[in-house]
Formats: structure tokens, C-alpha cells, sequence
């Protein structure tokens, strides 16, 4: 087991396991001075549904091998799975429902 000893190295974790697993345009939103839900947030696109589910799935394996809870949503239908670790939110979009939801706008401003 890793040792995750500051959200950063959780966030920085996260951000290369989509990376090494071609999910695209990942973003990532420091909401620290925007809200008190998470530190951070990340945004990323899956290819297909069969896409989404894997790469959550694989960022799920790597959260809880370094000893850190999360809650899941939308796993059902893998158009949008919310990975919520406290510290920091991952959604993982199809691309049709990240381009409906616009949560980059939201939230970068």
C-alpha cells in the first residue's frame, strides 16, 4: 500500500491513473477557495459507457489501495460515474453528458 500523506498526492494519484488509462481532457479544479464540498475536482472523458466504467473502476483500485474510503454513483449506467473521496471529486463523463452538464463552466469560474 502507497502512502497518501496530502490530498495533492491523492489528487496527483487519481489524475495519473486516468492519464495512463486514455481517458481525455482531464481537468482538474481547485475548488478550495470556491467551496468547502472537496479541495479538489476532477473532470474527465471516457470514450464509450464500457470506457467510463473501466477507468472508474481503475481509479476506485487505486484510491483504496492507498487506504482511502470513497463513495461511488452511477456505476448502472456508466454515462457518469461520481467518485466522491471527500477531499476530492471525480466525475467521469461520456462525452455526450460532460458537453450537457458543462460542470467546467460551473465551477472555473
Amino acid at each position: 500500500m502507497k502512502d497518501i500523506s496530502s490530498v495533492v498526492e491523492l489528487k496527483d494519484l487519481i489524475v495519473s491513473t486516468l492519464e495512463n488509462n486514455k481517458a481525455e481532457n482531464i481537468a482538474v479544479i481547485n475548488l478550495k477557495s470556491k467551496s468547502d464540498i472537496a479541495d479538489f475536482m476532477i473532470i474527465a472523458t471516457g470514450r464509450s459507457n464500457k470506457h467510463v466504467a473501466s477507468v472508474a473502476e481503475l481509479v476506485m483500485d487505486q484510491i483504496k489501495a492507498v487506504g482511502c474510503k470513497y463513495f461511488v454513483e452511477g456505476m448502472s449506467n456508466s454515462d457518469w460515474v461520481l467518485i466522491d473521496t471527500l477531499d476530492v471529486i471525480v466525475h467521469i463523463f461520456s462525452k455526450e453528458k460532460r458537453d450537457l452538464y458543462s460542470l467546467e463552466q460551473i465551477w472555473q469560474n
